[in-house]
């Protein structure tokens, strides 16, 4: 079986620039929207969707618009703020297997801390059986509680 050669860059070049010439024939800036017939909360959520293609068209062509300027109002911003938000990654922090993976290694971690925590409290309580005092369990304790915050910063970072 052939293996699919991969495409040139100018070939690359030429499809992006024919898909943002073609996305922005339906910007923003219609000359079909009017005072009388707004763009609504579906042209906003395309109109979102397409934001940054539009920008660097608009940049570039006075003719083409970022932002529909003839439009209902609140829903019209509601639908262009979610398609931005689409657009930006929306809901890919919500991911669950992204979640689970942070859990394993957040358990990974937690095991490491408990075994150097329980090595360390060995050590210092040998160091303190070596040479007792009676101050020494207040130190102890202060010690260990500065060890385990020292301890889980350095598993955080």
């Amino acid at each position: 079986m052939a293996r699919p050669r991969p495409h040139s860059r100018s070939t690359r070049a030429v499809v992006f620039v024919a898909a943002a010439l073609a996305l922005a024939g339906c910007a923003a800036g219609d000359p079909r929207f009017t005072a009388e017939t707004p763009a609504g909360f579906w042209l906003g959520l395309w109109h979102g969707i397409i934001s940054l293609v539009t920008l660097i068209i608009g940049i570039f062509s006075d003719t083409v618009r970022m932002y529909e300027p003839h439009n209902t109002g609140g829903w019209y911003d509601f639908g262009f703020l979610m398609g931005i938000g689409i657009m930006a990654g929306g809901g890919s922090r919500a991911n669950p297997a992204r979640r689970r993976r942070k859990r394993e290694q957040d358990k990974e971690w937690q095991e490491v801390a408990d075994k150097v925590e329980a090595k360390v409290r060995r050590k210092i309580r040998e160091w303190a059986e070596a040479e007792p005092d009676e101050d020494w369990s207040v130190v102890e304790a202060k010690a260990e509680a500065k060890l385990k915050q020292r301890l889980r910063q350095w598993a955080e970072s």
